[in-house]
């Protein structure tokens, strides 16, 4: 599994032209799968994000997490985060997990992380447009395999 982070101040997914998620103040997660990817490794990713103090405190050092500043989550899936580009110029996805698959760990990664804090999504597998205004800008990528 693997998510990239960015600290946010106000973003949405527009499908459609239609806003399908939106969040102020919080987190723009965009999380992909791979094979082996499981239950146990979404709990690990899910404490990491909620652990995780990258929001400014009183003296602007950041030292505060999600949670403290009661902040949303915006969670876009995005397979393309396992893109390979090793060889050539066009990527490979073939380390994406399949799409039956990813759907499932995507909608059970939202509904427990949506147990500790409110989450916005996407639509899986749909052309979606994010629109993110990235807070300092802050930027963290975090791989199940780190942790």
């Amino acid at each position: 599994m693997k998510i990239v982070i960015q600290r946010s101040l106000e973003s949405n997914v527009l499908i459609n032209n239609k806003i399908v998620g939106s969040i102020n103040k919080g987190m723009v997660i965009l999380v992909g799968f791979t094979d082996g990817d499981n239950e146990l490794i979404i709990d690990k990713m899910i404490n990491k994000i909620l652990k995780l103090r990258i929001f400014d405190d009183e003296q602007g050092i950041m030292n505060k997490s999600i949670q403290d500043i009661e902040g949303s989550i915006l969670s876009v899936s995005q397979f393309t985060l396992y893109a390979d580009t090793k060889k050539g110029n066009r990527p490979s996805y073939s380390k994406a997990l399949n799409s039956n698959e990813a759907s499932i760990l995507y909608n059970l990664f939202n509904k427990k992380l949506s147990s500790y804090i409110h989450v916005e999504t996407g639509i899986f597998g749909s052309d979606m447009k994010v629109n993110i205004t990235n807070d300092g800008p802050v930027t963290i990528i975090i791989e199940s395999e780190d942790l």
